[in-house]
């Protein structure tokens, strides 16, 4: 009877452990979201492995990109892509600010799903296809004319005096 507690502790002890040996994944996104405007659509790329192992891609899966700010939150579905483990989500972003974002990765085997957070990122007043940086434009002329300014009443109070006889 001893034999047979003993060996159901120790089955009772080696199954939990190997359930968790296989049981979580790495989720990498990119490109990231630079320069880009509200309404504009970033084709976020998730990249699943298992065990964050590059050789174990993780196929079949239903990950999320989720976005927030403030009390606003939305949450974009990703759709398997033509390369094994690769998703892509179409995220739009529906107002500029400050941002994060996170990605759930819907690896439920053993019970291994996590959520996935980034770094903030900021999204911009939006592109309006010309990129043209008014403000920053802007300033600098301002600088510029306000140096000119400068420049002028100073040469209009130095004059220059020929040099004296010499005789």
């Amino acid at each position: 009877m001893k034999r047979l507690l003993i060996g159901l502790a120790c089955a009772a002890l080696a199954v939990p452990a190997g359930a968790a040996a296989g049981g979580w994944a790495s989720a990498g996104l990119g490109p990231p979201p630079d320069d880009m405007g509200p309404g504009e659509t970033w084709n976020a790329k998730i990249t699943i492995l298992q065990h964050g192992n590059p050789q174990t891609p993780l196929p079949g899966l239903a990950p999320t990109v989720t976005i927030r700010k403030g009390s606003v939150t939305k949450t974009f579905a990703a759709k398997e892509s033509d390369t094994l483990g690769v998703y892509v989500a179409k995220v739009v972003f529906p107002s500029e600010g400050r941002w994060s974002y996170e990605v759930y990765d819907g690896f439920a085997t053993y019970g291994g799903q996590q959520t996935h957070h980034f770094a903030p990122v900021t999204i911009g007043a939006g592109s309006d296809g010309t990129g043209f940086p008014t403000v920053t434009v802007t300033v600098v002329l301002a600088a510029l004319m306000g140096m000119a300014l400068v420049l002028w009443l100073l040469s209009r109070r130095i004059r220059v005096r020929a040099p004296a006889p010499t005789h």
